[in-house]
Protein backbone atom coordinates (compact mmCIF):
# COMPACT_ATOMS: atom_id res chain seq x y z
CA UNK A 1 0.00 0.00 0.00
CA UNK A 2 1.28 3.40 -0.87
CA UNK A 3 1.50 6.41 1.28
CA UNK A 4 -1.36 7.76 -0.69
CA UNK A 5 -3.39 4.69 0.50
CA UNK A 6 -7.07 5.70 1.58
CA UNK A 7 -8.51 5.21 5.02
CA UNK A 8 -11.71 6.33 6.10
CA UNK A 9 -13.90 8.27 4.00
CA UNK A 10 -10.93 8.80 1.41
CA UNK A 11 -8.35 9.80 3.41
CA UNK A 12 -4.64 8.99 2.48
CA UNK A 13 -2.37 8.48 4.81
CA UNK A 14 -0.43 11.72 3.95
CA UNK A 15 -3.64 13.49 4.88
CA UNK A 16 -3.57 11.34 8.25
CA UNK A 17 -0.34 12.26 9.50
CA UNK A 18 -0.39 16.22 8.37
CA UNK A 19 -3.43 16.66 9.71
CA UNK A 20 -2.89 14.91 13.13
CA UNK A 21 0.52 16.62 13.43
CA UNK A 22 -1.51 19.89 13.17
CA UNK A 23 -3.31 18.86 15.75
CA UNK A 24 -6.76 18.92 13.80
CA UNK A 25 -9.43 16.93 16.59
CA UNK A 26 -11.15 16.12 13.59
CA UNK A 27 -9.22 14.31 11.63
CA UNK A 28 -7.15 12.85 15.72
CA UNK A 29 -10.98 11.13 16.21
CA UNK A 30 -11.23 9.69 12.51
CA UNK A 31 -7.49 8.57 13.03
CA UNK A 32 -8.48 6.69 16.27
CA UNK A 33 -11.34 5.59 14.85
CA UNK A 34 -9.14 3.97 12.09
CA UNK A 35 -7.32 2.20 14.60
CA UNK A 36 -10.46 0.77 16.44
CA UNK A 37 -11.81 -0.60 13.09
CA UNK A 38 -11.78 -4.33 12.62
CA UNK A 39 -11.43 -4.23 8.83
CA UNK A 40 -7.73 -5.19 7.85
CA UNK A 41 -7.76 -2.46 5.40
CA UNK A 42 -8.34 0.03 8.22
CA UNK A 43 -5.84 -1.51 10.71
CA UNK A 44 -3.26 -1.66 7.65
CA UNK A 45 -3.94 2.37 7.05
CA UNK A 46 -3.46 3.14 10.76
CA UNK A 47 -0.57 0.90 10.77
CA UNK A 48 1.21 3.25 7.82
CA UNK A 49 -0.02 5.99 9.76
CA UNK A 50 1.55 5.34 13.08
CA UNK A 51 4.73 4.52 11.34
CA UNK A 52 4.92 7.92 9.96
CA UNK A 53 3.94 9.80 13.37
CA UNK A 54 6.77 7.56 15.57
CA UNK A 55 9.07 10.35 15.69
CA UNK A 56 6.49 12.39 16.78
CA UNK A 57 5.63 10.07 20.06
CA UNK A 58 7.38 9.56 23.42
CA UNK A 59 7.98 13.02 24.40
CA UNK A 60 4.44 12.90 27.11
CA UNK A 61 4.17 12.11 29.90
CA UNK A 62 1.98 9.20 30.53
CA UNK A 63 0.04 8.84 33.72
CA UNK A 64 -2.20 5.85 34.22
CA UNK A 65 -4.96 6.34 36.83
CA UNK A 66 -6.68 3.66 38.48
CA UNK A 67 -9.32 2.78 41.60
CA UNK A 68 -12.54 0.94 42.35
CA UNK A 69 -16.04 2.60 41.13
CA UNK A 70 -17.02 5.27 43.34
CA UNK A 71 -13.16 6.28 44.44
CA UNK A 72 -13.74 9.62 42.44
CA UNK A 73 -11.44 8.96 39.51
CA UNK A 74 -13.42 10.81 37.09
CA UNK A 75 -13.45 14.09 39.39
CA UNK A 76 -9.87 14.09 39.99
CA UNK A 77 -8.87 13.51 36.47
CA UNK A 78 -11.22 16.67 36.01
CA UNK A 79 -9.50 18.89 38.94
CA UNK A 80 -6.26 17.43 37.28
CA UNK A 81 -6.99 18.10 34.09
CA UNK A 82 -8.09 21.92 34.66
CA UNK A 83 -4.91 22.45 36.27
CA UNK A 84 -2.30 21.35 34.18
CA UNK A 85 -4.24 23.15 31.51
CA UNK A 86 -3.67 26.51 33.34
CA UNK A 87 0.03 25.42 33.65
CA UNK A 88 0.12 25.18 30.01
CA UNK A 89 0.03 21.47 29.21
CA UNK A 90 -2.41 20.01 26.91
CA UNK A 91 -4.08 16.74 28.58
CA UNK A 92 -5.87 13.52 26.19
CA UNK A 93 -7.48 11.65 28.59
CA UNK A 94 -8.21 7.85 27.07
CA UNK A 95 -10.92 5.71 29.27
CA UNK A 96 -10.35 2.21 29.52
CA UNK A 97 -13.10 -0.27 30.64
CA UNK A 98 -12.63 -3.92 29.09
CA UNK A 99 -15.61 -5.13 31.49
CA UNK A 100 -17.55 -2.92 29.30
CA UNK A 101 -18.32 -5.84 26.47
CA UNK A 102 -21.65 -4.73 25.15
CA UNK A 103 -21.05 -0.89 24.85
CA UNK A 104 -17.14 -0.32 24.83
CA UNK A 105 -17.37 2.88 26.71
CA UNK A 106 -19.41 5.97 25.48
CA UNK A 107 -17.79 9.11 24.35
CA UNK A 108 -20.98 11.05 25.26
CA UNK A 109 -20.66 9.19 29.45
CA UNK A 110 -16.97 9.75 29.58
CA UNK A 111 -17.37 13.86 28.63
CA UNK A 112 -20.18 14.03 31.35
CA UNK A 113 -18.32 12.76 33.55
CA UNK A 114 -15.13 14.90 33.20
CA UNK A 115 -17.58 17.91 31.88
CA UNK A 116 -14.96 21.17 32.73
CA UNK A 117 -12.21 19.26 30.91
CA UNK A 118 -14.57 18.31 27.93
CA UNK A 119 -15.46 21.92 27.17
CA UNK A 120 -11.46 22.64 26.75
CA UNK A 121 -10.00 23.45 23.59
CA UNK A 122 -6.33 21.75 25.14
CA UNK A 123 -8.41 18.62 26.19
CA UNK A 124 -9.21 15.71 24.40
CA UNK A 125 -11.29 13.08 26.13
CA UNK A 126 -11.27 9.09 24.39
CA UNK A 127 -12.92 5.91 25.93
CA UNK A 128 -10.59 2.73 24.50
CA UNK A 129 -13.08 0.17 23.73
CA UNK A 130 -11.58 -2.81 24.19
CA UNK A 131 -14.52 -5.91 23.15
CA UNK A 132 -13.94 -7.25 26.83
CA UNK A 133 -10.45 -8.15 26.24
CA UNK A 134 -7.52 -7.06 28.00
CA UNK A 135 -5.39 -7.42 24.58
CA UNK A 136 -7.95 -4.76 22.78
CA UNK A 137 -6.80 -2.52 25.55
CA UNK A 138 -3.13 -3.25 25.00
CA UNK A 139 -3.18 -2.61 21.22
CA UNK A 140 -5.90 0.36 20.99
CA UNK A 141 -4.65 2.26 24.11
CA UNK A 142 -1.38 1.94 22.84
CA UNK A 143 -1.95 2.89 19.26
CA UNK A 144 -4.29 5.90 20.38
CA UNK A 145 -1.86 6.96 23.09
CA UNK A 146 0.81 7.75 20.04
CA UNK A 147 -1.64 9.41 18.08
CA UNK A 148 -2.21 11.97 21.19
CA UNK A 149 1.07 12.30 21.68
CA UNK A 150 1.41 12.87 17.88
CA UNK A 151 -1.12 15.60 17.85
CA UNK A 152 0.84 17.69 20.90
CA UNK A 153 -0.81 16.45 23.96
CA UNK A 154 2.18 15.99 26.14
CA UNK A 155 0.46 14.49 29.37
CA UNK A 156 -1.30 11.74 28.83
CA UNK A 157 -4.11 9.88 31.28
CA UNK A 158 -4.75 6.28 30.83
CA UNK A 159 -8.03 5.52 33.32
CA UNK A 160 -8.73 2.01 33.82
CA UNK A 161 -11.73 0.77 35.85
CA UNK A 162 -9.77 -0.94 38.35
CA UNK A 163 -11.52 -4.35 38.18
CA UNK A 164 -9.63 -7.53 37.10
CA UNK A 165 -6.30 -7.52 35.32
CA UNK A 166 -6.64 -4.85 33.67
CA UNK A 167 -4.79 -2.29 36.44
CA UNK A 168 -1.43 -4.46 35.40
CA UNK A 169 -1.93 -3.69 31.62
CA UNK A 170 -2.44 -0.03 32.09
CA UNK A 171 0.35 -0.11 34.13
CA UNK A 172 2.72 -1.82 31.75
CA UNK A 173 1.92 0.99 28.95
CA UNK A 174 2.53 4.33 31.64
CA UNK A 175 5.68 6.19 33.24
CA UNK A 176 3.73 6.59 36.33
CA UNK A 177 0.57 4.57 38.23
CA UNK A 178 -1.62 6.06 40.19
CA UNK A 179 -3.87 4.19 42.94
CA UNK A 180 -6.75 6.15 44.62
CA UNK A 181 -8.35 4.87 47.53
CA UNK A 182 -10.75 5.50 49.87
CA UNK A 183 -10.88 5.61 53.75
CA UNK A 184 -13.30 3.56 55.11
CA UNK A 185 -15.11 2.71 51.73
CA UNK A 186 -13.66 -0.79 51.30
CA UNK A 187 -10.42 -0.20 50.59
CA UNK A 188 -8.40 -1.18 53.66
CA UNK A 189 -5.85 -3.65 53.35
CA UNK A 190 -7.65 -6.43 53.94
CA UNK A 191 -10.44 -5.59 50.93
CA UNK A 192 -7.14 -4.22 48.55
CA UNK A 193 -4.90 -6.69 46.19
CA UNK A 194 -1.38 -6.98 47.12
CA UNK A 195 -0.45 -6.52 43.90
CA UNK A 196 -1.96 -3.70 43.14
CA UNK A 197 -0.16 -1.96 46.02
CA UNK A 198 3.08 -3.88 44.44
CA UNK A 199 3.14 -2.00 41.14
CA UNK A 200 1.66 1.66 42.19
CA UNK A 201 3.60 4.57 41.71
CA UNK A 202 1.87 6.30 44.04
CA UNK A 203 -1.05 6.07 46.38
CA UNK A 204 -3.51 8.68 46.96
CA UNK A 205 -6.23 8.49 49.59
CA UNK A 206 -9.42 10.46 48.00
CA UNK A 207 -12.02 12.53 49.32
CA UNK A 208 -10.06 13.30 52.26
CA UNK A 209 -12.44 16.96 52.64
CA UNK A 210 -14.96 17.83 55.11
CA UNK A 211 -14.96 15.42 58.05
CA UNK A 212 -13.46 12.39 56.28
CA UNK A 213 -10.02 14.31 56.68
CA UNK A 214 -9.21 12.28 59.63
CA UNK A 215 -10.10 9.00 58.46
CA UNK A 216 -7.96 9.89 55.15
CA UNK A 217 -4.92 10.66 56.70
CA UNK A 218 -5.69 7.48 59.12
CA UNK A 219 -5.87 5.57 55.83
CA UNK A 220 -2.55 7.20 54.45
CA UNK A 221 -0.31 6.18 57.37
CA UNK A 222 -1.87 2.52 57.19
CA UNK A 223 -0.87 2.34 53.71
CA UNK A 224 2.79 4.09 54.25
CA UNK A 225 3.24 1.62 56.83
CA UNK A 226 2.22 -1.38 54.04
CA UNK A 227 4.30 -0.19 51.45
CA UNK A 228 7.46 0.01 54.03
CA UNK A 229 7.53 -3.69 53.99
CA UNK A 230 7.62 -4.11 50.35
CA UNK A 231 10.11 -4.33 48.23
CA UNK A 232 9.70 -1.44 45.88
CA UNK A 233 9.82 -2.08 42.49
CA UNK A 234 12.86 0.09 42.05
CA UNK A 235 15.38 1.10 44.32
CA UNK A 236 15.12 5.18 42.92
CA UNK A 237 11.64 5.33 43.87
CA UNK A 238 9.91 4.52 46.87
CA UNK A 239 5.96 5.06 46.38
CA UNK A 240 4.91 8.03 47.96
CA UNK A 241 1.01 8.14 50.50
CA UNK A 242 -0.83 11.22 50.07
CA UNK A 243 -4.18 12.42 51.00
CA UNK A 244 -6.17 14.73 48.37
CA UNK A 245 -9.46 15.59 47.40
CA UNK A 246 -10.19 15.87 43.76
CA UNK A 247 -13.66 17.57 44.80
CA UNK A 248 -11.83 20.70 46.22
CA UNK A 249 -8.40 20.42 44.34
CA UNK A 250 -6.93 19.60 47.60
CA UNK A 251 -3.38 17.99 47.62
CA UNK A 252 -3.63 17.70 43.35
CA UNK A 253 -0.53 20.56 43.24
CA UNK A 254 1.53 18.06 45.69
CA UNK A 255 0.55 14.91 43.64
CA UNK A 256 1.99 16.38 40.09
CA UNK A 257 5.04 17.52 41.90
CA UNK A 258 5.56 13.85 42.94
CA UNK A 259 4.75 12.66 39.15
CA UNK A 260 7.29 15.41 38.19
CA UNK A 261 10.13 14.52 40.78
CA UNK A 262 9.40 10.62 39.72
CA UNK A 263 10.34 11.69 36.24
CA UNK A 264 13.09 13.53 36.90
CA UNK A 265 14.40 10.95 39.12
CA UNK A 266 13.99 8.25 35.85
CA UNK A 267 15.23 10.14 33.18
CA UNK A 268 18.26 10.17 35.15
CA UNK A 269 18.88 6.76 36.30
CA UNK A 270 18.29 6.19 33.07
CA UNK A 271 15.14 3.57 33.57
CA UNK A 272 12.46 5.79 31.93
CA UNK A 273 13.95 5.25 28.65
CA UNK A 274 14.35 1.50 29.65
CA UNK A 275 10.95 1.30 30.70
CA UNK A 276 9.98 2.68 26.95
CA UNK A 277 11.91 0.14 25.11
CA UNK A 278 10.18 -2.56 27.33
CA UNK A 279 7.40 -1.34 26.79
CA UNK A 280 7.73 -0.86 23.11
CA UNK A 281 8.94 -4.61 23.11
CA UNK A 282 5.64 -5.77 25.24
CA UNK A 283 3.56 -3.98 21.97
CA UNK A 284 5.15 -5.81 19.41
CA UNK A 285 4.77 -8.98 21.61
CA UNK A 286 1.09 -8.22 22.22
CA UNK A 287 0.81 -7.21 18.66
CA UNK A 288 2.17 -10.95 17.40
CA UNK A 289 -0.07 -12.85 20.11
CA UNK A 290 -3.34 -10.75 18.51
CA UNK A 291 -2.64 -11.66 15.30
CA UNK A 292 -1.39 -15.27 15.46
CA UNK A 293 -4.72 -15.93 17.09
CA UNK A 294 -7.09 -14.01 14.47
CA UNK A 295 -5.09 -15.17 11.66
CA UNK A 296 -5.91 -18.86 13.58
CA UNK A 297 -9.80 -18.25 13.83
CA UNK A 298 -9.84 -16.88 10.29
CA UNK A 299 -7.93 -19.89 8.79
CA UNK A 300 -10.79 -21.92 7.61
CA UNK A 301 -9.21 -25.66 8.32
CA UNK A 302 -9.11 -24.82 11.56
CA UNK A 303 -12.45 -23.47 11.70
CA UNK A 304 -13.76 -26.86 10.39
CA UNK A 305 -12.16 -28.97 12.69
CA UNK A 306 -12.01 -27.00 15.88
CA UNK A 307 -15.34 -26.88 17.25
CA UNK A 308 -14.64 -31.13 17.35
CA UNK A 309 -11.53 -30.60 18.43
CA UNK A 310 -12.89 -28.66 21.47
CA UNK A 311 -15.75 -31.51 22.15
CA UNK A 312 -13.07 -33.56 22.44
CA UNK A 313 -10.90 -31.83 24.84
CA UNK A 314 -14.36 -30.56 26.98
CA UNK A 315 -15.13 -34.53 26.93
CA UNK A 316 -11.74 -35.82 28.24
CA UNK A 317 -11.12 -37.73 24.78
CA UNK A 318 -7.91 -35.32 23.68
CA UNK A 319 -5.21 -34.59 25.52
CA UNK A 320 -4.52 -30.38 25.95
CA UNK A 321 -1.02 -30.53 24.49
CA UNK A 322 -2.55 -32.82 21.64
CA UNK A 323 -5.16 -30.89 20.81
CA UNK A 324 -2.69 -27.31 20.14
CA UNK A 325 -0.49 -29.77 17.97
CA UNK A 326 -3.12 -30.59 15.92
CA UNK A 327 -4.38 -27.38 15.42
CA UNK A 328 -1.30 -26.12 14.97
CA UNK A 329 -0.97 -29.23 12.07
CA UNK A 330 -3.76 -27.40 10.07
CA UNK A 331 -2.22 -24.19 10.05
CA UNK A 332 0.83 -25.79 8.68
CA UNK A 333 2.51 -24.67 11.97
CA UNK A 334 3.55 -28.28 13.26
CA UNK A 335 7.19 -28.92 14.31
CA UNK A 336 8.79 -31.13 11.84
Amino acid sequence: MSNRAAGRAGLSVADYVAGVRAGDRAILARAITLVESTKAEHRATSQLVLQELLTDTGNAIRLGITGVPGVGKSTTIDQLGINLIEAGHKVAVLAVDPTSKRTGGSILGDKTRMTRLAQSANAFIRPSPTSGTLGGVARKTRETMALVEAAGFDVVIVETVGVGQSETTVADMVDFFLVLLLAGGGDDLQGIKKGIIEIADMIAINKADGDNVTRAQAAAAEYRAALSILTPHTATWLPPVQTISGRTNAGLGELWSKIEEHRAKMTVSGERAKRRRAQALSWMHDMLEDRLMEALRSNPRVAAALPGIETDVREGRLLPTLAVDRILSLMGLAES
